[in-house]
């Protein structure tokens, strides 16, 4: 027999045990129904329509994920199969090939497309929510796509190409997002690294992955807590020198006097040109580094169009993402959470988001749910331990604000314990939120 059919049986008896697995209907004890209205706007608003695409993703995965990649832009279409890949080490090398031969560029899905195709240039992409109450900024598609623009002219400025690798270890600022899609619009490769880690986990990660620029900020604050990059970077850039690897040049944000720029001014402002690199669909994007929780961390790289297509639609049809959405995800863009569902998800989208630079309980308890009010956030992303950590003060300071366009919750990060679910879905959502359980890693 040959190993095609082989493979193909293998495929088909994988498809038809899951098929068994899903119940015929859905359970009707238990279970928390959203209301009607969510339901009458929501991409997925059955259980039969969940299992149809579900079995579609699984039964013909070429099909599901080609339907998905007709919303986005390709300058060449794929040329082999649409999916190939091979996991098993005694057939061979392990590979993965996703629309090989395609070219595209995520950066440009993500912002040209939306600005000029479908003509969202004054949608807000970013509410930025300082650390501070007060310190606030909006940006709209067409100005994040002009900041964008010009980072990557100061990047190829500096001899940045194709295939470099770019550190960058920035809070949560708007200039963070600006960085990274700097990057993966010229096709060099980000490696983010969280804010909060040492000067050695920093160096780590430069050599590892032999970054040959480093962005950085001066600083930030964290509540009450001055965190000083700056000094933070220059030890790391020492201990690199220290084991004979030098970071070739270094870009600092002045986000401390709040009125810095990654960019210089006046005479030396960079064009705001608009050409993207060609990028081949497995082309790498970006690398991430595992939390280290199983040993020393390692270097995951993703790959353009799988990554693209995977974050859009799992942001579109886990968040039920709609128009007129407001979408808050309280992680760090320095984890997976932030890179898939505060960047590239959402604008792949075309959504409009909260980037918030500070934390669930300055300068007081009940900040998350003065920022619900204030931009109308629609649907919330949060972790369980933030839950648990608000729930110890009571209802209170959930109850000051009212929340009412709060339609989808959801959670991250780790399993939610019974209790925080259901304070959650009971005081913050007020019985009237779905609560969505999401589980990621680096490597998905």
């Amino acid at each position: 027999v040959h190993d095609d059919v082989v493979g193909q049986n293998v495929s088909d008896r994988i498809a038809n045990s899951i098929v068994e697995m899903i119940p015929d209907k859905a359970p009707g004890e238990d279970v928390y129904q959203a209301t009607c209205d969510l339901r009458k706007e929501a991409h997925v608003p059955s259980f039969e329509k969940y299992k149809e695409l579900y079995l579609k993703s699984v039964e013909n995965p070429e099909e599901f994920w080609g339907d998905v990649a007709k919303d986005f832009f390709w300058k060449s279409k794929h040329t082999g199969q649409f999916l190939d890949y091979n996991f098993d080490v005694t057939k061979g090398k392990v590979y993965i090939k996703c629309m090989e031969g395609a070219i595209t560029n995520i950066c440009y899905n993500v912002l040209d497309r939306n600005v000029h195709d479908k003509k969202m240039g004054d949608k807000v992409a970013f509410f930025w929510e300082g650390n501070e109450p007060g310190d606030e900024l909006k940006v709209t598609y067409r100005e994040l796509l002009k900041q964008v623009c010009k980072m990557a002219n100061v990047l190829k400025s500096l001899g940045v190409k194709k295939g470099d690798r770019i550190s960058i270890y920035m809070p949560m600022v708007v200039e963070l997002v600006v960085a990274m899609l700097a990057c993966a619009r010229i096709g060099a490769v980000h490696s983010i690294v969280f804010a909060g880690f040492s000067a050695e986990s920093l160096c780590e990660r430069i050599l590892d992955s032999q970054c040959s620029l480093l962005i950085t900020a001066d600083g930030f604050y964290r509540g009450d807590k001055l965190i000083n990059l700056k000094m933070i970077a220059d030890d790391a850039l020492e201990k690199c020198t220290e084991k004979n690897f030098s970071v070739q040049k270094c870009i600092m944000l002045k986000h401390l006097s709040k009125d810095g720029s990654l960019l210089p001014e006046g005479s030396q402002s960079p064009p705001a040109k608009r050409a993207c690199s060609d990028l081949q669909s497995e082309d790498p994007l970006f690398i991430l580094y595992t939390s280290g929780s199983t040993g020393k961390p390692k270097g995951v790289l993703h790959t353009v169009s799988g990554y693209m297509l995977y974050t859009a639609s799992t942001f579109k049809y886990v968040f039920d993402h709609q128009p007129d959405d407001v979408y808050w995800c309280t992680a760090d863009i320095g984890w997976i959470t932030g890179h898939s569902y505060i960047t590239y998800g959402p604008l792949a989208n075309g959504a409009t988001s909260v980037l918030f630079e500070g934390l669930p309980t300055y300068p007081d308890v009940s900040r998350m749910w003065e920022i619900v009010d204030k931009y109308q956030v629609t649907k919330f992303y949060t972790a369980p331990t933030a839950i648990r950590l608000l729930m110890k003060y009571g209802s209170g300071p959930v109850q000051k604000f009212t929340r009412r366009s709060l339609k989808v919750l959801g959670t991250v990060g780790e399993p939610i314990n019974p209790e925080a679910w259901l304070w959650y879905y009971n005081v913050v959502g007020e019985k009237r939120c779905p609560v969505v359980d999401t589980f990621w890693q680096t490597e998905t």
